[in-house]
Parts: C-alpha cells; sequence; structure tokens
C-alpha cells in the first residue's frame, strides 16, 4: 500500500519541517487538500502555499481539488508543482475539459468520488485517469470516522479498469486499512493518524504494510 500522509493534519506554522517528518519517515506521497469555501464548506490552502512546499521534499504531490470550477486552476497548481492533480466528478466543470486541461500541463490527472456518488460516474474517464479517489468521509474536513460503504466502488472502479490507480481517504487508520487492502486499494491518505503520533515513520510503515 502506497501512503499518502495529508497536509491538511499538519502543523502548518512548521510546514518544512512536517514535509521532512513524513519523507524521512518513506511516505509515498504528499497529499494536498485544496477546498474553496464553496464546493465544500471549508478553506483550506492554494497553489501559493504549495509552491512553497515544494522545494522542500522530492516526494511526488498529489493534490485534491475540492473546487467547484478546477479547470481554470489547473495550470497554477501545476506550476506550483503538483505531480497528480484530481478533481470531483461532482464539480461545475466537464470532466473530459478538465482531464484534457491537466494533460497539457503534464501533470497525471484523476478523478475523486463522495460517499454517495456511484461509481459509474467515473466509468466515462477511466482511461483517461492515472488514479480515482475514491473518499471514506464527506470531503470538506479531517479527522472523520471511516465509512465502510464505499468500498464497495473500489472493487467495482478496479473490475471496470484494473490498471487505474485506487485511493482512499478518510478514516485511515490501522484497523481500516486492512479492509481497503482485501479490495484491492493502491494508495491511503492519513492525516491525523500519522501528523498526531509520536512515532510517524512506524505508523507510515504499518500503513505501507497492509496488504503485502
Amino acid at each position: 500500500m502506497l501512503v499518502a500522509p495529508s497536509m491538511l493534519a499538519s502543523d502548518f506554522s512548521h510546514l518544512a519541517d512536517e514535509l521532512k517528518k513524513i519523507t524521512d519517515g518513506g511516505a509515498d506521497f504528499v497529499h494536498l487538500d485544496v477546498m474553496d469555501g464553496a464546493f465544500v464548506p471549508n478553506i483550506s490552502f492554494g497553489a501559493p502555499v504549495i509552491a512553497a512546499m515544494r522545494p522542500h521534499t522530492a516526494l511526488p504531490f498529489d493534490v485534491h481539488l475540492m473546487i467547484r470550477h478546477p479547470k481554470k486552476y489547473v495550470a497554477d497548481f501545476a506550476k506550483a508543482g503538483a505531480d497528480i492533480v484530481s478533481f470531483h466528478v461532482e464539480c461545475d466543470d466537464d470532466p473530459d475539459e478538465v482531464i484534457a486541461e491537466i494533460l497539457s500541463h503534464g501533470v497525471k490527472p484523476a478523478m475523486v468520488i463522495k460517499p454517495n456518488t456511484p461509481a459509474e460516474s467515473v466509468f466515462p474517464y477511466l482511461d483517461k485517469l492515472y488514479l480515482v479517489l475514491v473518499m471514506t468521509v464527506e470531503p470538506g474536513f479531517g479527522g472523520q470516522s471511516f465509512m465502510h460503504g464505499p468500498l464497495l466502488k473500489v472493487r467495482q472502479i478496479k473490475e471496470k479498469n484494473p490498471s487505474v490507480l485506487i485511493e482512499v481517504d478518510g478514516g485511515i487508520n490501522a484497523q481500516t486499512v486492512l479492509e481497503c487492502a482485501r479490495v484491492g486499494v493502491d494508495v491511503c491518505v492519513a492525516g491525523t493518524g500519522i501528523f498526531k503520533a509520536e512515532d510517524p515513520a512506524a505508523v507510515i510503515r504499518q500503513l505501507q504494510a497492509a496488504g503485502r
């Protein structure tokens, strides 16, 4: 299992130190949650903050856009250093246009579905996507409890396209990650469980070991 610590749970006053902590701890990606206060009822950080973080780690930046109109911001996040840009199938833009915009900047496209959105909603786009993020909590806030129902969608998407990576985000811990591994999840996002741990590296290793 690849592990993508979510910077939403980090100490924003020491971002460089927090990035070093997870880089030295063996993380695979850095997960960056971008919220616009409209698509979700919360605001986090934008491209300038991500650009400021970029020099402090060589890990791939996995940028999750929780915004209504992702297309017009893709260039900003690509320039800031995003390696993967994921956007919601529920957004207000045309998904094909957003994917084309992401690809035009040499970034890997990914799509996100909320817990109550059917897996079928991403099927038309799977051949163009690097990754699908299946939310196991309602997007917008960290620290929520894991929802088991969305894991059924992981199986459905994998059956449709076994080569696309499946990521899950929300309520991931030592127990829930085992359920995720059993249904074929490739990448897990974890925030509070890593950044609030006494030994973040040990937590990262434990999550990575799931499914081996």
